[in-house]
């Protein structure tokens, strides 16, 4: 499995940030997380209108919960 990692802030309170994490099960791995993530962060984006995305990244996704 692939975790698309990624961390959003408030617009009016930019150091209000929280840690999100969305699992994929993908035949090419991280490269197709790489492609697709973008979308998926674009969808979480409009849903979420009042965040924005500070940073994100694809990575093995750990099965016990813990952050790598």
């Amino acid at each position: 499995m692939i975790e698309l990692f990624f961390v959003t802030c408030l617009m009016g309170e930019p150091e209000a940030c929280e840690d999100h994490s969305l699992l994929f099960e993908m035949q090419n791995g991280l490269f197709s997380c790489m492609l697709q993530g973008q979308n998926e962060l674009a969808r979480w984006v409009a849903t979420h209108p009042r965040e924005v995305v500070r940073e994100w990244k694809c990575r093995p996704a750990r099965q016990d919960g813990r952050k790598i």
